[in-house]
């Protein structure tokens, strides 16, 4: 059985092509779809995933379901949503392939990543897992421009011939400035303000095996932010377990932290604070955290 997850920007042949030429058995799919742009530009979207549900359902016939993305420049919730679909489908014993060419780059990066953390966590099922991109065979955003180059030099034949119609002048100063940005800047204007930022980072995570204690600490640090030193949150964790605060059960706080921090498996970051380290989740610590709230332990939740 094999589910496809495809997030819909402004493709169509791409997401659905491929999967007819190359004969591929496609029982489910998945349509992502999030509000990117103007009005137009989402009205667009979601008519082009109006005509991916019908065709891949007549032409494949498979189960699709449409299912939304609130914010499609937030990394960290696309990540989430990424990881909970795809065990999701693999645990009802689906063949999961992840489609990555369409959608803004936040998003395909995300199921990406999300994809390939989850082959390192469950290494039996890494051959289930599969994330795959198309090349279009040419782009139109040249032969559009080339075609308004040719209504333009059309529109100032016209006016030369004498007709001075004021919506020919208007068209043509309007095509005009629209190339004249087209060749200074190329498909897009300016960089979008997302959050207090310019930029999406895109932390490059590669989820490893957690063992039970390791899961502790990090489910404790996510829901208390940070601790000022290995102390505090080993006072903490013992609290919370029911443990005796003990010098050795402070020596295996220390030793699952330092497991889990740059040297090891990258979820935790420390930072010296006088004879302390101040510790907290690493971002790739909190994508952790995120993507297995479900599985945090009872005591902590």
């Amino acid at each position: 059985m094999g589910t496809h997850i495809v997030p819909v920007g402004f493709d169509y042949d791409r997401l659905i092509a491929p999967l007819i030429r190359d004969q591929f058995d496609v029982d489910r799919v998945v349509l992502l779809e999030g509000a990117v742009g103007s009005e137009a530009n989402v009205e667009y979207s979601q008519n082009l995933a109006g005509k991916l549900e019908q065709d891949f359902q007549n032409l494949l016939g498979a189960e699709t379901e449409r299912v939304g993305l609130s914010d499609v420049y937030d990394y960290d919730a696309a990540f989430e949503r990424a990881y909970d679909l795809i065990n999701a489908h693999l645990d009802a014993g689906s063949e999961v392939w992840v489609n990555i060419s369409s959608m803004p780059r936040p998003v395909s990066f995300a199921f990406a990543t999300a994809a390939h953390s989850i082959t390192l966590e469950r290494q039996a099922d890494r051959h289930r897992i599969h994330t795959y991109y198309t090349a279009p065979e040419k782009y139109l955003e040249t032969e559009m421009a080339e075609e308004l180059r040719e209504t333009r030099d059309l529109l100032a034949e016209v006016r030369e011939a004498g007709v001075d119609d004021e919506e020919i002048a208007e068209r043509l100063g309007s095509i005009e400035g629209l190339l004249s940005e087209f060749d200074e800047r190329g498909t897009t204007i300016g960089a979008k303000r997302i959050g207090d930022n310019h930029i999406v980072e895109l932390p490059v995570a590669a989820f490893s095996n957690v063992e039970p204690f390791e899961e502790v600490i990090l489910f404790t640090l996510g829901e208390h932010g940070e601790f000022e030193s290995v102390s505090e949150l080993a006072k903490t964790l013992a609290a919370d377990m029911g443990e005796e605060y003990t010098d050795s059960f402070r020596s295996k706080v220390i030793y699952n932290v330092d497991r889990l921090g740059p040297g090891g498996k990258a979820y935790v970051e420390q930072e010296e604070h006088g004879n302390s380290h101040r510790t907290s989740l690493s971002r790739i610590g909190e994508l952790w955290v995120r993507a297995h709230a479900d599985d945090e332990p009872a005591e902590l939740s």
